[in-house]
C-alpha cells in the first residue's frame, strides 16, 4: 500500500488534474462516470491508492488473460467477468461483500467507453443484494477533477434512484465528451 500511495502522490504532484473525494463507507460500490477513456481507470486507481483503500474492479476476462497486463490487473484487484454470460456474478460479488469487513468495488456502469443507450444494471443489483451504498465516482474534464462525490443508498425505486444519479453527473464531462452517455437503466422503462 505504501508503494501505490507514493505513486498516487507523485502523479498528483505533477498533474494538472486534482483529486476530490468524500468519505467512503467501509463497504461500498464506487460507480464511475462518464466513462469515455482508458484514463478513467487510471484515475480511479490513483484516487483509491491515494485514499489508502484496497479495491476490486470488474474487467472483461480477455484483459485478465493477457500475458503481462493480466498479471498486473489481477495484482491491483481485477475480477474477471465473462461478458457473454452472467454466471451468477451479482450473487457471487454480493456474497463477497457481505462476508467482508471492508470491501470497495469500483464499476463503470456504462460497461464500455463507447456511447450506449443504457448502463448495465449490475452495480444496482449488487448494491441492492449486498445492502451497501454506492459512491458517485467521477471524472470531469471541465474542472480537471476526478475522484468521488457523495454516498447514496439506493432505495429500490429505480427511476427515482437514477434521477439522483443523473443529477450528479449532469455537469460532468468525460475526457472524450463525444463518447458520453446519459445514465439510464433499461429497468426504468420496465417500471412504467
Amino acid at each position: 500500500m505504501a508503494l501505490t500511495s507514493a505513486i498516487a502522490s507523485a502523479y498528483l504532484s505533477v498533474s494538472r488534474w486534482k483529486l476530490s473525494t468524500q468519505p467512503l463507507p467501509d463497504k461500498v460500490i464506487v460507480i464511475g462516470a462518464p466513462h469515455t477513456s482508458n484514463w478513467d481507470g487510471i484515475f480511479m486507481a490513483i484516487s483509491m491508492w491515494k485514499s489508502g483503500r484496497t479495491f476490486s474492479f470488474l474487467v472483461k476476462d480477455s484483459v485478465v488473460k493477457a500475458p503481462v497486463l493480466g498479471w498486473f490487473v489481477k495484482k491491483i484487484g481485477a475480477v474477471a467477468v465473462e461478458r457473454s454470460a452472467a454466471h451468477g456474478l451479482v450473487e457471487q460479488v454480493a456474497q463477497r461483500i457481505r462476508e467482508a469487513d471492508t470491501f470497495t468495488l469500483c464499476i463503470t456502469p456504462k460497461g464500455t467507453r463507447s456511447p450506449r443507450d443504457f448502463w448495465k444494471s449490475g452495480f444496482y443489483r449488487i448494491a441492492m443484494e449486498a445492502g451497501v451504498p454506492i459512491q458517485l465516482g467521477f471524472i470531469d474534464r471541465n474542472t480537471r477533477t476526478f475522484g468521488w462525490g457523495p454516498t447514496y443508498q439506493l432505495t429500490g425505486d429505480v427511476r427515482a434512484d437514477m434521477e439522483v444519479i443523473r443529477a450528479f453527473y449532469a455537469d460532468k464531462v468525460g475526457i472524450r465528451p463525444e463518447k458520453t452517455s446519459v445514465p439510464r437503466l433499461r429497468a426504468e422503462d420496465e417500471a412504467e
